[in-house]
């Protein structure tokens, strides 16, 4: 909970209100990782006016995802590397916004999801 609060919280302080929606990005290696960040950022953000959180990931459909994101319009994207790809590829998600990308515990996602970033970086 430390260093996830820590970026958080440099996120939230960075974030300025007149950026654009998908201008954070934040990927991790499992959607329970994902969904808590994604509290994370509920939670520090409760006071802040329009700074919105989606949380993407595998094994929930995707059509309820992408009502999340234009129901939403968020500025901060908390995914797993697998979801947010097949979402750029389709368009749904705009990677031109990214001011900030974080990668949560680097090590394991380098090591177990190489294959995506290869493919990611090409977005970002």
């Amino acid at each position: 909970m430390g260093k996830t609060a820590v970026f958080v919280l440099s996120v939230l302080n960075r974030i300025k209100k007149e950026d654009n929606e998908h201008s954070v990005f934040v990927l991790t290696h499992t959607r329970e990782l994902a969904y808590q960040i994604c509290k994370e950022f509920e939670r520090f953000s409760t006071n802040l006016q329009d700074i919105n959180t989606v949380c993407i990931y595998g094994g929930e459909q995707i059509d309820i995802q992408v009502q999340r994101l234009n129901e939403k319009k968020p500025k901060i994207i908390v995914g797993t590397p697998g979801r947010v790809l097949a979402m750029t590829k389709k368009g749904i998600l705009k990677t031109s916004n990214c001011n900030i990308f974080i990668l949560d515990e680097c090590d394991k996602m380098l090591k177990e999801l190489g294959k995506y970033f290869i493919i990611l970086y090409s977005y970002f």
